[in-house]
């Protein structure tokens, strides 16, 4: 591997057993009596209770995550002005986001190395109508990717050690985001969200990862917020496709109800499943919404 190679890029490639992933931000700060009611969501802590953040993240590092996203997920332009933040603030709440990360790492007193991911959310996120999960808003690639740039601008200016573009629900979307972090200098991944072997905009996913084979900026693909049930068959193909390393962190296996914004359904996450996920190509593996610190530590186990 290159002298040029981003550290990341090299520790998820390398690391033996794979790298472990956090799980689901908000349901930690739920779990420590925070409203996240807010169509910002958890990105509403960053200015109004950043030390939550920090403890959440914490939180997953002791519970033997290796890598952590920021709480940027719901953090954008758009977002904030709805709420009367101006540009500045919501530049500066945006690179609070990978700075809090960070403070969790050095808290945390940990011997390993530890990994900050700095999130980005699919335009369906800013819209908080459950349209993440079903794509097609109805704009350009184009139009996609001016949304896109100029947060990414700022959270890649933060430092963070990789982008995860995560919860990408179609290839529109996934082809703007890989036209907005060129030349940005920070590795990113590429995650769609699934369902029954397709995105959830339907469409197959050889298309979908083969979009990212080449792009020098992606350094690993995969899934995240699906079913637990649908990754092994996606870290196969995304594997295949594209040969670099593939993440996968799926949600507990409930379904969102975006009008009344909770989880229903049972829940389906086994720590079990990790295994084979990673036989099928998986080198960074945690869990999404309604995956929390028990099954992060019950994942870590299981891959070692």
């Amino acid at each position: 591997m290159s002298s040029g190679t981003p550290p990341f890029a090299q520790a998820l490639a390398t690391a033996s057993p794979p790298l472990v992933l956090d799980g689901g931000l908000s349901n930690q700060l739920k779990a420590a009596g925070h409203d996240l009611s807010d169509a910002l969501w958890s990105a509403r802590l960053l200015d109004e209770r950043p030390e939550a953040v920090v403890e959440a993240h914490r939180a997953y590092y002791a519970a033997g995550a290796d890598v952590v996203i920021t709480a940027s997920y719901q953090a954008t332009f758009e977002g904030f002005a709805a709420r009367g933040t101006d540009r500045a603030r919501a530049a500066g709440l945006m690179t609070l986001s990978v700075e809090l990360a960070r403070e969790a790492a050095r808290r945390s007193g940990a011997a390993r190395p530890l990994w900050v991911a700095a999130s980005a959310g699919p335009y369906g996120a800013m819209l908080a109508d459950g349209s993440e999960y079903r794509g097609r808003y109805g704009l350009t690639v184009a139009e996609l990717e001016r949304f896109h740039r100029p947060r990414l601008e700022v959270l890649a200016a933060a430092r963070p050690d990789v982008l995860a573009l995560e919860t990408v629900p179609d290839t529109d979307e996934a082809a703007a985001l890989l036209r907005a972090v060129r030349g940005l200098g920070v590795p990113a991944w590429l995650s769609y969200t699934v369902a029954g072997g397709r995105t959830r905009a339907g469409q197959l996913l050889e298309e979908a990862f083969g979009l990212a084979a080449r792009a020098e900026e992606i350094v690993a693909v995969g899934v995240n917020c699906c079913a637990p049930a649908d990754v092994e068959h996606a870290v196969a193909v995304a594997a295949r496709v594209t040969g670099k390393p593939v993440v996968a962190y799926p949600n507990s296996g409930e379904s969102w109800d975006a009008a009344a914004r909770r989880w229903t359904g049972p829940s389906a996450f086994d720590a079990g499943l990790v295994r084979g996920w990673r036989a099928a190509g998986a080198r960074l593996i945690g869990g999404c919404c309604r995956v929390g610190p028990g099954a992060i530590t019950q994942v870590a186990g299981a891959l070692t």
